[in-house]
C-alpha cells in the first residue's frame, strides 16, 4: 500500500524531530550571549566547487525558530556553484539565526554533497540514453531528502519504498522457488506495479523474460555480458545495470545500451558539501 504522507509532511516531521534532537531544552550558549529581540545579518558560502541542493529546505529550519527570518537565495537548487559563491543571505532574529545554523548546515551540506555526486556519475554518460538511478540505501528518516537531492544533481529516482515497485531480488526467487514463481506471485497480487527482477547470468534472463518482468536488473555482470543481454531483451522490458558501478566505470556500462544504471554510493557514501555560516553584523 502507497505511503499517504506528503512529501512537504516528511520534511516538516524532519525538522521537527532534528530540533528536538539538538535543541532539547534550549541553545543555553546563544541565550545567555544573545538578547531576545537582537536583529542580525548572516550569508552562506561555499567553500569548494559542487552542485547546490538543499536551500529552500535549509530556509523552512531558520523559519521555524522565527517565520519573519530574511531568506535571500543567491542561487537555486541544482545549479553549479565556485568555491566561494555567496549562497544566501540572512536577515532577523540573531537567535533564530545562531540556533539553527547547525540544522539547516547539515541538510543542505548533505545534500549538496549528494547532488554533485550524482552530478558527476550524469556528466560521466553525458550523450548516451542512460539514466543514473538512486536506490533505498538513504539514512533512515532522510529518504526524502536524499532523493531530492539526487535529482538536483541531474539524477532520476528508482522506487521511493518497498511500495511502489516490485522488485524481486536473489532472496525473493530463493523462497518462491524460480523467478517464474516469483513473478506470478507478485503479479497476481499486485497486478498493476511495475515488476522488476535481479539477474545474475543469462538463464536468468532468459526466464525472467519469459515470465514477462518489466524491468531487469542485470546485477554485477561484466560488460560483455550486460552487452549480451541488452541485445537478448531489445525492447521487451528495460534494463538496469547495478553492482559495484564507479564513476570511472559508469560510461563503459552505460555503453552497453541499458537504460538504467544504480548507483547506491549516491547516497550510502555521502561526502558533505563544505559550506560555512558567518554573522556579518548584528543590526
Amino acid at each position: 500500500m502507497k505511503t499517504k504522507t506528503s512529501e512537504h509532511e516528511q520534511i516538516d516531521d524532519l525538522i521537527s524531530r532534528a530540533f528536538r534532537e539538538d535543541v532539547g531544552t534550549g541553545d543555553i550558549t546563544t541565550e545567555a550571549i544573545i538578547d531576545t529581540e537582537e536583529p542580525a545579518e548572516a550569508v552562506w558560502m561555499s567553500k569548494q566547487e559542487g552542485i547546490a541542493a538543499g536551500l529552500a529546505i535549509a530556509g523552512e529550519v531558520f523559519r521555524r525558530l522565527d517565520p519573519r527570518i530574511g531568506w535571500d537565495l543567491q542561487v537555486a537548487d541544482g545549479d553549479q556553484v565556485a568555491d566561494g559563491t555567496k549562497l544566501v543571505r540572512l536577515q532577523g532574529n540573531a537567535r533564530a539565526i545562531l540556533t539553527a545554523e547547525r540544522l539547516a548546515l547539515n541538510i543542505a551540506q548533505r545534500m549538496s554533497g549528494i547532488a554533485t555526486k550524482t552530478n558527476r556519475f550524469v556528466n560521466a554518460v553525458k550523450g548516451l540514453n542512460t539514466k543514473i538511478l538512486d536506490t533505498r540505501k538513504t539514512a533512515p528518516g532522510l529518504r526524502v531528502l536524499d532523493k531530492y537531492a539526487v535529482k538536483a544533481g541531474g539524477g532520476t529516482n528508482h522506487r521511493m519504498g518497498l511500495y511502489d515497485l516490485a522488485m524481486i531480488k536473489d532472496n525473493h526467487i530463493t523462497a518462491a522457488g524460480s523467478i517464474t514463481r516469483a513473478v506470478q506471485k507478485v503479479r497476481r497480487q499486485f497486478p498493476d506495479l511495475e515488476i522488476e527482477v535481479e539477474t545474475t547470468n543469462i538463464i536468468q534472463v532468459e526466464e525472467a523474460l519469459a515470465a514477462e518482468a518489466d524491468i531487469i536488473m542485470l546485477d554485477n555482470m561484466t560488460p560483455s555480458k550486460m552487452k549480451e543481454a541488452v541485445g537478448l531483451i531489445g525492447s521487451r522490458a528495460k534494463t538496469e545495470a547495478s553492482g559495484n558501478i564507479t564513476v570511472n566505470n559508469v560510461r563503459e556500462v552505460a555503453e552497453t545500451g541499458v537504460d538504467y544504471i544504480s548507483v547506491g554510493a549516491l547516497t550510502h557514501s555521502v561526502r558533505a558539501f563544505d559550506i560555512s555560516q558567518k554573522l556579518e553584523k548584528l543590526i
